[in-house]
């Protein structure tokens, strides 16, 4: 349990919020995505995902909780992005700040996947909704490198 907020790729970002992502991808299979998508759902494990819906709609809703909804995000080198995240309006939800924890995990990616040393991604995060307005940048970067028992504003 990440003990705080936590990420979601936002297709339609709320007002004022920046457009796009830094974001790690991986080449699957259709049924490995499938099956990914089952377990991120608490469902049984399936490979039987069927992309179509997503790739002619852009987006297909498959229940209502978290990393239900699959979204088409684009193409890269002619193979279809598919994400997976909430179905949630970013305008009606309740931010909540994330954990040291969890951004020690989020820094960490961005730094191996990206190359980015401490200052980007310092830079990156700060602006993000949720980080924004709770986290004073000095407390962000220690605990980005780690943690240093200092609590977010």
């Amino acid at each position: 349990m990440w003990t705080g907020g936590v990420g979601f790729y936002a297709a339609r970002p709320a007002a004022g919020w920046r457009r796009g992502v830094a974001a790690r991808g991986y080449l699957l299979t259709v049924g490995q995505f499938g099956d990914l998508l089952a377990q991120e759902m608490y469902r049984t494990p399936a490979t039987d995902f069927d992309p179509a819906p997503v790739l002619a709609a852009g987006a297909v809703r498959l229940g209502p909780g978290r990393y239900e909804t699959v979204v088409h995000a684009g193409t890269h080198d002619g193979i279809p992005v598919l994400t997976f995240t909430s179905p949630w309006n970013p305008e009606t939800v309740a931010l909540r700040r994330p954990s040291a924890r969890y951004l020690t995990m989020i820094g960490a990616g961005l730094r191996e996947s990206h190359g980015w040393d401490l200052d980007r991604v310092v830079e990156y995060l700060r602006a993000l909704p949720g980080i924004a307005g709770h986290w004073h940048e000095a407390d962000l970067r220690g605990a980005l490198l780690g943690g240093t028992g200092l609590e977010p504003s």
